[in-house]
Order: C-alpha cells, then structure tokens, then sequence
C-alpha cells in the first residue's frame, strides 16, 4: 500500500512477493517545478508533469491509505451493445456488506497468502526469495531456465494432487486516494471507482491505489516470467527512452537505474507516479494518441506494455514513434492477449472466463479499442506495414493458477490469478457499463460466476504474452 513517507524516500514497493532489488535512495531526487519548461529541455533529475498542450504541474502528493475519495458518481451516455450475452438480472435485495463485491469480506480485491508457514501473519504471501531459498544456487538456475524454455514453448502440467490451492487464503486490501483542484490533475469517481480527469473517457479503467497495486503486481510478474525488462538490442548506453502509458512509474524507474545514461521519460494520462524517483527519470500527463510535442530523430528507444486495452489507433503511434526514434532505434511493445486458452484443450468455449474476456471485447470494441490487436502477429504485421524493420516477435505462455509443474511459473501463475481476480471488477465496469450498457448490479451478478471459475486449475489455462520489437531503418529514406 502506498504511504506517506519521510524527506529523503520514495513511495514504498506494492505488496508483492518479488524482491524489486531497488537500490538505496542516495541517488533519488524530489520533483521540482520548473515554470515554463518544456518535455525536452528540462534538466535531468526534475519531475515534470505537462498537459497534452505542454503545460507544466507540479508533482502529486504523495498517497495516503487512510484518505477514501468521496462517495461521488459521474454519468455519462452509454452505449448500447450487441452482445450474445445478455445481462443477468440483478439480485434482489442482496447486499454486499457481509461477501464484499469480490466474495471476500466486503473489501476490493483478495491478496493471497500462505497461512501454513510459520513465518508469515494471516494476510501476508511468501516472498519469493523464501520459496526458493531451501533449492541451491544450481537447482535455481535450472529452475529459471526451465521456466524461460516452457514459458516459450509448452508447460509441463503438475500432477492433480499437487495443482490444488491448498495453503493459500485470500486477504483484503483497502483503497485511498487524492483528490487535487487542477483540471489535469483532478479524478472523476464512477461505480465507487476512482479515474482520470485528464482527456477524461480516453482509458476505461481506475487508476486509485487498489488499482496502481495490481500494476505493480503485474510488473513483478512479467519480470520474473521473462527475467528481463526488455528484449531490444538497444546497446550498453541509450540517451532517450520513452516510456508509454507508465501508470505507476516502476518500469521507467527500473530503466533509470539499469541505464544511467540515459533519460527516460514516462507519460500516462494520470498524475499518480511517486515524488522520489531516479535523478535520469521524469513523468509527464500526456495523451499518447494526441500530437507529440517531441523533437524528431530523438528516442533511442520507446517502450510501452499493457496498452492494449487503451490504443485505439496502432498504425498511427508506430507512424509517429518512426518520426520521433533516432534512426537505428528501437520500439517494443510487450502485450498480453486477454483471451484465455487451455494447455490440452480442456477448456470449454462456455467457460466463464472465456465468457468475461468475450464481453469485455464487445465493450471495448464498443468503445473504439481493438482489444484483440494483441492477437499474435497483428501487432507486428502492422510495425512491418508501417515501415519498421528487423520487426521480431517472441511469445511466452502466462499461467492461470498453479497448474504448471516448474516452480517459477507455478509463482507466476499464482500471481498472474490474483492479479486478474484483484481487477475484475476493475477491468469490467468501464467496458460493460460504458460500452454495453450494463448497470453496476448486474455486473457483479455476471462476475461471482467468474470468480469460481478463475479457480479452475483442471483447464490448465494460460494466455499469450506477446513480445513485439522492430527498428526504424539507420537510413530514414527507407521509410519516408
């Protein structure tokens, strides 16, 4: 949970079982306003906030986990769907003070634990670094490079027995939030859920401290899947990297402290970064899918992962990341297609959580998002068709559950499940109310079923992680 902390720190890590190895502050700076400073010529070690018109803000105040946003709503017109999925009826005089919206106990989101180790309370999960401290440093290394290998091609399946969820129990967490006067930077609560304000409407989902968690979370999960931050052959010392739709700022930190060379910038449609972050990163409030205010010829490199529910027009940001990357530089998108599939095929095509995904698709879509861009080869077709070069694609499975028989993607699959019941709610009511005309009450009426369901360890589902990497051509008349 984030919290206020002392001068001298950043906001503390999410409640995750990864060790982040996040070297000490000693190299952190606090965000400092610079009237009138641009997104390109503001100093390194300076947090910089800027409108999509290049407006400068100061940086948000830290979180707070005892604040709670007030109980607000914001309407808006919504659009009917055609869905083959009608909505269920609403309960009649259910409430959910005593199950919570999640079938927990009336909080946002489960957060797993291992209540038979002794070295953990109620509420907490095993770090991983104790899960596998009792293998050796060899055993380890066979373990990640197992896990790396299946990952990319087909996961060994752990006997019955083994595949069950004995020993872990769900946790509650509890949300806060902010709220600040600045256009760009105010929220606008919807369904009890905190969003942007920002371009509001432009990303369907919340951005409050339930929510920035689970990003965290997701974050942890894809670099011990993948055990790397990024797969581009970008060099030993880039200059300029950009990172889109940063949310939280992990990723752009993280970069920041592996590449002290370079300046990364990190742009999101929410303010909601920390204060205390590398002295070579910065973040900025911007729309991606506006003009860029960028010089040309500039990023050695540019980054974005998750944003799949929130492009609505690829061919445009590759055209535009080909204007503003250096020649020879690099663009790679990492995307996970939310559609899940089954290891042996055991998965029916009725099954809840194929159903949750479908409609989801149908709101998006409804919406303007092609939700299904992820979908292998799309993404990198679109790069090719747009000019880019060297255009490579790696994809690696994601486990639902604890199926898999590796330890490593046993963890991941473990993490993967809570992320995606701590966020189903989350990533349902701005689709399904905005896009197919559901009201909040029938979306949690759909979503008990799906919550069982994701606890299905017998169909062995997973879902793509697709790596997508291309070049702009060292010769810039190969593409104009």
């Amino acid at each position: 949970m984030a919290q206020q902390l002392g001068k001298g720190k950043r906001r503390a890590s999410p409640p995750s079982p990864i060790n982040f190895n996040t070297p000490d502050n000693s190299h952190r700076t606090q965000g400092t306003l610079i009237p009138g400073a641009s997104a390109h010529n503001t100093s390194p070690g300076t947090l910089t906030f800027g409108a999509g018109a290049g407006e400068i803000i100061s940086s948000p105040p830290l979180r707070s986990p005892g604040m709670r946003p007030p109980n607000q709503t914001v309407s808006g017109e919504l659009v009917a769907c055609s869905s083959s999925h009608p909505p269920p009826d609403p309960p009649q005089e259910k409430s959910h003070a005593s199950t919570g919206i999640n079938g927990t106990n009336g909080r946002e989101g489960p957060r797993m634990g291992v209540a038979a180790d002794p070295r953990m309370s109620a509420g907490n999960i095993l770090p991983w670094a104790h899960i596998v401290q009792v293998m050796t440093e060899e055993q380890q290394d066979l373990e990640d490079a197992e896990a790396a290998e299946q990952a990319e091609g087909s996961i060994v399946v752990d006997s019955e027995e083994a595949a069950t969820d004995a020993g872990y129990e769900s946790d509650n967490i509890s949300s806060g939030s902010t709220t600040l006067s600045s256009t760009v930077r105010d929220y606008s609560f919807e369904n009890g859920r905190r969003y942007h304000k920002f371009r509001e409407g432009r990303y369907n989902f919340p951005n409050d401290d339930v929510e920035q968690e689970r990003e965290d979370m997701k974050h942890a999960m894809v670099k011990m899947l993948c055990q790397q931050l990024h797969f581009a052959p970008i060099g030993k010392d880039p200059q300029n990297i950009l990172d889109i739709g940063t949310g939280t700022g992990i990723w752009a930190m993280e970069m920041g402290d592996q590449y002290s060379s370079a300046t990364v910038l990190g742009i999101d449609l929410s303010p909601i970064q920390p204060d205390w972050v590398p002295a070579n990163v910065r973040f900025m409030v911007d729309d991606v899918e506006s003009a860029w205010l960028h010089p040309r010829n500039h990023f050695d490199y540019i980054h974005s992962r998750h944003t799949v529910m929130a492009i609505k027009d690829w061919p445009r940001l590759f055209m535009r990341s080909l204007e503003h990357l250096k020649p020879g530089g690099w663009i790679e998108l990492q995307e996970i297609h939310h559609f899940p599939s089954s290891a042996d095929n055991s998965m029916p095509r009725d099954h809840y959580v194929a159903q949750y995904w479908e409609l989801i698709n149908q709101g998006l879509t409804r919406l303007g998002v092609d939700f299904y861009a992820a979908a292998g080869g799309k993404l990198a077709n679109m790069m090719r068709n747009c000019g880019l070069v060297n255009v490579t694609e790696r994809v690696f499975h994601v486990p639902i559950g604890i199926w898999p028989k590796n330890k490593v993607l046993k963890t991941v699959g473990l993490y993967w499940r809570t992320i995606l019941l701590d966020g189903i709610q989350a990533i349902a009511l701005g689709p399904l109310t905005r896009g197919c005309n559901w009201n909040k009450e029938q979306v949690e009426v759909f979503l008990m079923n799906v919550r069982r369901a994701y606890h299905d360890n017998l169909c062995h589902m997973y879902m793509p992680l697709h790596i997508v990497y291309g070049q702009k051509p060292e010769s810039s008349g190969e593409w104009y």
